[in-house]
């Protein structure tokens, strides 16, 4: 499987080809199109690449029926968005109500604790910080920015049907008079920014490779609830006796998250407030932390899997962020993907200027590319989050220190344990997620430097 069209399927083919002579007459004949793009879902993959677009003059409407809860998950952003966000001209406003984020800190069982700092020299130019962000106002941000920049915005659910005219999707009729910029033409590209929904894959049926976990996510923000942070604004990640949990500081707040596989729900309740509190009263570590906690906003429960559909893109259309593919949310990559799959949109398609719209097949090309590197991005992520959950990346710390304190400071051992966090720091960064280097340097030693400490599977995240 890949993310664009097989080699072996002639329909697609076809399609694409009907798709440029349609586009090709509609140029001959001067047909005047008033919007390029109509973006389907108005989250933060929608609205970055609805602003990017606009930057480029590309004329774009995004749907939307403005309907979300008030707490989601992605609360904690990688360096690698900081570039995006200046490129969009909001760093500072993010920086007003978010909190400055250093780095994570993992914690185990047995109360051992591993911490990650972003490096300033990762990347040349790679800011060594992120933001801890209140999603409801990051994402109302992302979309004043966008109609900052001319996009419109139609708060209403677009209508989907089976595409006519080489479209294997369109927006039904009223859809389409629902924005009076459309003047009776069909954008040229739809765009599913739907997230989970997968609104454009269900309506076709495209498949998807669905991960092997079946957790659950209860949070819920909370005020004189600890956060142990070596660092003001560091998340914290910790090992629970079933499962894990995150603890991300906010304005004023703490956002904790407990992940824990469906089986292990009996004996903590019926509801999701009750679950949730009795979970972190049953866990030493954050029993500790939130005994004088108040909590300050609802419960919300997320399920937790992880999904990537067989295909990202045909004659048409095209998807991004989760309504491509998602992975599990410990190391904080959903938001980064969503974004920088935005990104790639823009700078490896429609970087080649407005008339790349009226050449599908060069455009398809193109998206093949994107997702082949998303399918990358995904499996790299995989890689690191599964070092957590299988315990090996705290056997490997714990091995680092024991060579350490055998040899001391200045001999090789400690170099290499240097080296070592500066490639994994990386990694987690999203700064080099994908390097071959890094990724073949941490299985090399989670394979072979590990000796006399416990076992992996002491430290492994348990269901």
């Amino acid at each position: 499987m890949n993310g664009g069209i097989r080699r072996s399927n002639p329909e697609l083919r076809e399609a694409y080809s009907t798709l440029h002579a349609k586009a090709f007459v509609a140029t001959e004949g001067r047909v005047k199109r008033n919007i390029d793009v109509a973006i389907v879902g108005a989250g933060p993959a929608g609205c970055t690449l609805a602003a990017l677009l606009a930057q480029r003059g590309i004329r774009t409407v995004v749907f939307d029926d403005d309907k979300r809860p008030d707490l989601l998950v992605g609360e904690s952003l990688l360096p690698t968005v900081i570039g995006l966000m200046r490129r969009l001209g909001i760093e500072e406003r993010v920086a007003a109500f978010s909190t400055y984020k250093p780095g994570v800190g993992f914690l185990s069982r047995d109360g051992s604790r591993l911490d990650f700092f972003f490096p300033q020299k990762a990347i040349k130019g790679m800011p060594n910080y992120a933001y801890n962000i209140p999603r409801p106002e990051f994402d109302n941000l992302l979309r004043a920015r966008a109609e900052e920049l001319g996009v419109v915005f139609v708060k209403q659910r677009a209508k989907l049907e089976i595409g006519s005219e080489g479209r294997e999707i369109q927006l039904a009729a009223e859809s389409l008079e629902a924005a009076p910029e459309f003047a009776g033409q069909h954008p040229k590209l739809l765009v599913d920014s739907t997230g989970r929904a997968r609104a454009f894959a269900r309506l076709l049926g495209v498949g998807a490779t669905r991960g092997t976990r079946n957790d659950v996510a209860y949070f819920a923000h909370f005020e004189d609830f600890e956060d142990e942070s070596a660092r003001d604004g560091q998340v914290v990640i910790t090992t629970l006796k079933r499962g894990w949990s995150w603890r991300i500081p906010l304005p004023g707040r703490l956002s904790v998250g407990v992940v824990i596989d469906k089986s292990a729900l009996k004996g903590h309740g019926e509801t999701a407030e009750d679950r949730l509190e009795s979970i972190i009263d049953s866990e030493p570590s954050l029993a500790a932390a939130g005994k004088n906690r108040r909590r300050v906003t609802q419960v919300m429960t997320y399920t937790n899997y992880q999904l990537i559909s067989e295909r990202g893109h045909g004659p048409g259309w095209v998807a991004m962020g989760d309504a491509y593919g998602f992975v599990d949310p410990m190391l904080s990559p959903g938001l980064f993907m969503a974004m920088h799959s935005a990104d790639l949109l823009d700078s490896k398609v429609f970087a080649q200027g407005q008339g790349i719209l009226d050449q599908p097949e060069k455009m398809a090309k193109g998206f093949d590319k994107i997702f082949r590197e998303l399918r990358d991005w995904h499996e790299a992520w995989g890689e690191m989050i599964e070092y957590f959950y299988d315990g090996r990346m705290y056997a490997l710390h714990a091995a680092g220190e024991q060579l350490c304190q055998k040899y001391g400071e200045r001999a090789l051992p400690r170099m290499m344990e240097r080296h070592l966090t500066s490639q994994i720091t990386r990694l987690l960064s999203g700064v080099a997620t994908r390097s071959p280097y890094g990724r073949n340097l941490l299985k090399f030693s989670v394979k072979h430097l590990v000796w006399d400490v416990a076992p992996p599977e002491e430290y492994a995240i348990r269901a």
